[in-house]
């Protein structure tokens, strides 16, 4: 085996397994007395186990200032959480909830201690100042299977509407101190997320796979998740007997595709997600999970046309073999099961089409156009504005 020179991003350390959130005041106090928690608008408030974590905070001798965050965030909401805590002292930023209020949290705790808007630091948008920090230690704590922003240096922040974007706020020093997984958050997830966030965590774990910029440490991660997926999503999502180790499963893929992407990248899924969630109100999870099949099927066919030497290629192939437990198919029968398996997944789980969302065939000029920044400079073939467009058309 090749083992071509790579680097690896900082990570967070890492405290995964049921009941890891008891662990989270006595991780917070070391940092300080006085702590902000993020959270979304009601559910971990409203969980069963607000009280006893905020019992566990006052025991650790914290002060506790709450944010709520509603929907994904905007830099407008962040520059105004920021200005609102600048003056309270905060010794750690708490984020407990999806993938939106990680990242809100994220952007937040790399506000506080400095006075610049997040607008100056954001790619592709404004002066793109270069972030000095410091940033306010971090402690993630997801209660959804997705995204994987509890191991990332970057805090994706959208405006939504014809001018707008979805543009990350990047810097290793937003990296989380601590990602805490605790799978019993995840048990109130309703289905249609279990399914979008589920497929955003397939797609991550197999964009980062086939990534041009891979390596065999990431790699070795992403068919670890990747058979996580195989095995807990349905299991959750149909709250069968095993729903429980299915949740732990998911939350491990997640984990692991926030890890690979942070490292290498993604690909041709996620540069047309930027774009889609800056110009319709479609949720990233759905953006990925209705694309990823048809996205595929195109990477594949113009690797076979311009690239049939591309180790991308058999990548698909081990995929097609992992997710269908068919170890003795050729590659190109894997190829094949691949693409059946995740057409067949894309209409199991009901995923919606674009147009659900207010999308129509004249907008998909306006997506073409926005969809190349850092995601698809490392899809494993690039891809021609009318392929892209195609891709769009089959979703509508």
């Amino acid at each position: 085996m090749d083992f071509p020179a790579f680097e690896l991003a900082r990570l967070p350390r890492i405290v995964f397994g049921e009941g890891a959130l008891n662990k989270v005041p006595a991780l917070a106090a070391r940092f300080g007395r006085r702590a902000l928690l993020v959270t979304g608008a009601r559910s971990f408030r409203e969980s069963s186990f607000w009280a006893s974590f905020a019992d566990a905070m006052k025991a650790q001798g914290c002060d506790i200032e709450i944010f709520a965050v509603a929907g994904e965030p905007s830099p407008q909401l962040v520059d105004e959480a920021a200005a609102q805590f600048r003056d309270a002292g905060i010794d750690a930023v708490i984020g407990i909830g999806g993938g939106s209020v990680l990242d809100a949290a994220k952007a937040v705790a790399g506000l506080l201690r400095v006075p610049n808007s997040v607008m100056d630091y954001l790619e592709g948008v404004g002066p793109e100042l270069p972030y000095q920090g410091p940033a306010v230690p971090f402690i993630a704590v997801p209660t959804t299977a997705g995204t994987g922003s509890e191991a990332t240096r970057n805090a994706v922040l959208s405006v939504q509407g014809e001018h707008g974007f979805k543009k990350s706020f990047r810097h290793e020093s937003l990296v989380p101190q601590y990602a805490v997984l605790d799978p019993r958050l995840l048990a109130t997830c309703p289905r249609p997320q279990i399914a979008a966030n589920g497929m955003d965590a397939l797609t991550q774990l197999l964009e980062s796979y086939v990534s041009l910029k891979a390596n065999p440490f990431t790699d070795r991660l992403a068919i670890s998740g990747i058979r996580a997926v195989r095995d807990g999503l349905f299991e959750w999502l149909d709250d069968t007997p095993h729903a429980a180790a299915g949740r732990a499963a998911m939350a491990y893929a997640a984990l692991l595709s926030g890890i690979a992407l942070a490292q290498v990248g993604l690909g041709s899924v996620h540069g047309l997600a930027a774009p889609l969630g800056a110009f319709f109100p479609i949720p990233h999870g759905v953006a990925c999970g209705t694309l990823v099949a048809v996205c595929s099927e195109t990477n594949l066919r113009a690797l076979m046309q311009r690239a049939p030497d591309s180790p991308a290629l058999g990548k698909y192939a081990e995929v097609g073999r992992v997710l269908t437990q068919r170890r003795s198919l050729a590659d190109e029968d894997a190829r094949a099961a691949l693409r059946e398996l995740l057409s067949s997944w894309t209409r199991r789980l009901d995923l919606p089409r674009l147009s659900a969302y207010g999308m129509t065939a004249t907008d998909i000029p306006r997506v073409v156009a926005n969809c190349r920044g850092n995601s698809m400079k490392t899809n494993p073939v690039v891809l021609t504005d009318e392929e892209v467009a195609e891709i769009l058309r089959l979703r509508l």
